[in-house]
């Protein structure tokens, strides 16, 4: 292998000093432009690569900011990536991503090889199977600073961006009462995780201020595996429900194809309102009711606290809590035809 290219080569080849190469190579005032010229000319010449690392370890920093999430494959994370991305590019800084698959354990060995990486921050949104958050106390213990989006921890001594997932719940469940149903089953994920435990106590809220009775048999908690899901489905409508609020857009689609199989018309015989506005609820027919959780958005705010953090490390405000601004969105599902 040949062996690379250093700021002594083009020095030996230029026969000027290596403090200038560097000067010239990082467009210091203090060069003349011809001599810039002549050495960037040289560099490309002889192949000389810029030793970013090295160059960073220099300066304690690895303009790298860890980035964990609990999955890939799903829009709203996706849209989340694009708007730290936006506000990480901007800033100078790489991302190194990772991701749990909703694996605790997983998260925690992630974790472990995101703080070896030496990253000056990190952004994170927990697994379902997370039971606390001891595998981040390294970063607090380093001061490196930690951002929680969207599935955060059950603590005040942190920061996070979320929605407020109460009131989203209770608004998709107010407007199926609204619209006149009045058995509404809830589909959820695992309640000990911050996003679906306020949701479900919306829902509650939402039928107790309406004066309808919560039913615990009108519950189920799964996965987002397509088989789990309809097994919800079946199990939940043999207790008659007249509509579903379910607490992402994939496990409504599959609801609504579920019920399409069985003969049942949505949203005549049942309603069905869905969760984070993915693409796909604008193409299913019906067009599917969701909650508009704007992932851009909060990826870019969660990225903004995070700089904010690395560049004014005397004035850190290491509480607080960022309530992104959600929206119902109705669409057919859930608003029966008007006979």
């Amino acid at each position: 292998m040949a062996k690379e290219a250093t700021i002594y080569d083009i020095a030996a080849h230029l026969n000027i000093s290596a403090a200038t190469v560097s000067r010239a190579l990082n467009n210091k005032p203090r060069v003349k432009q011809k001599t810039i010229d002549k050495v960037k000319k040289a560099a490309g010449e002889l192949g000389y690569r810029h030793n970013m690392l090295a160059s960073n370890l220099r300066r304690q920093t690895s303009k790298t900011i860890g980035l964990l999430l609990h999955e890939l494959n799903s829009n709203f994370v996706t849209s989340v990536l694009s708007g730290i991305e936006k506000v990480a590019t901007a800033e100078g800084y790489d991302l190194l991503i990772a991701h749990s698959a909703e694996d605790g354990l997983r998260e925690i060995a992630n974790a472990k090889n995101i703080f070896s990486k030496r990253v000056d921050g990190l952004i994170a949104s927990l697994a379902l199977g997370t039971k606390n958050i001891e595998h981040f106390t390294p970063f607090f213990e380093r001061k490196i600073p930690v951002v929680f989006f969207d599935r955060v921890p059950d603590t005040d001594n942190c920061i996070k961006v979320v929605i407020d997932n109460y009131k989203a719940g209770y608004d998709a469940t107010a407007h199926l009462i609204q619209n006149g149903y009045r058995h509404i089953a809830h589909i959820t994920a695992e309640l000990s995780r911050n996003v679906y435990n306020e949701r479900y106590k919306g829902y509650k809220s939402a039928l107790q201020d309406h004066h309808l009775p919560f039913d615990e048999s009108l519950i189920s908690v799964c996965s987002r595996n397509k088989e789990d899901i309809v097994k919800s489905v079946n199990q939940l409508l043999e207790h008659r429900p007249d509509a579903f609020f379910i607490t992402n857009d994939f496990a409504a689609a599959v609801c609504m194809a579920e019920l399409k199989k069985k003969g049942l018309r949505v949203p005549d015989d049942i309603g069905v309102f869905g969760f984070n506005n993915d693409i796909l609820g604008d193409l299913i027919t019906p067009l599917l009711s969701t909650v508009d959780y704007p992932g851009s958005q909060t990826g870019e705010a969660a990225a903004r606290e995070l700089f904010n953090l690395l560049k004014y490390e005397d004035n850190k405000e290491t509480y607080k809590k960022i309530i992104i601004p959600s929206k119902i969105i109705i669409r057919e599902s859930s608003v029966k035809h008007k006979r």
